[in-house]
């Protein structure tokens, strides 16, 4: 596995060195070993797959508030997506700046996603599909959102938006007053 560092700290792309023969292709999705030379030591406790039907669709922007932070690792094994974080560290560096890439079963990469970011993503083709890593379990009660078109973050979306939640849409824009989320 290679990690490369992402314009926001402690955020990385993960690629794969998948092995293929005649019969496909073979490739590690996780090792701890490997991860521990990033920093990764809290354990993942939930694996959830995602299924996102029309190109255009955007989810997010998602993030569970203290004390039930969480890594997560995301990674397209069907379909294409405009993955996208935001950093809402309190006192970070680069705090409210985001990050995108495009995520896809061809390009075989993953997003690191440390504590303290929000993340949602756009699909660019029909028939998404992701699986998440999650350090925390999900805690009702305890989720927050940030509006995908918040122009404090704006966010520039490759394609016009086609669907999004009631839940998604309702999330508020921040405002000056905002400073983020311990860590």
């Amino acid at each position: 596995m290679k990690f490369q560092p992402l314009p926001l700290k402690d955020a990385y792309l993960v690629a794969t060195e998948p092995y293929t023969d005649e019969r496909g292709r073979f490739s590690r999705f996780y090792c701890k070993k490997e991860f521990d030379t990033v920093g990764h030591i809290k354990e993942w406790v939930q694996l959830n797959h995602s299924i996102t039907l029309k190109e255009g669709t955007i989810r997010g922007m998602h993030f569970q508030l203290p004390p039930f932070r969480e890594v997560k690792m995301i990674k397209c094994i069907k379909g294409k997506v405009f993955d996208v974080i935001i950093d809402i560290r309190k006192g970070s560096a680069t705090f409210l700046q985001w990050f995108g890439t495009e995520l896809s079963d061809e390009n075989q990469l993953m997003m690191y996603i440390p504590e303290g970011f929000a993340h949602g993503f756009q699909c660019l083709s029909d028939d998404c599909h992701l699986l998440y890593h999650h350090t925390e379990y999900y805690t009702p009660g305890s989720e927050g959102g940030i509006r995908y078109d918040d122009p404090l973050i704006n966010i520039k979306w490759p394609m016009p938006l086609s669907l999004i939640s009631d839940r998604d849409q309702d999330h508020p824009y921040l405002n000056n007053h905002f400073k983020g989320i311990d860590i």
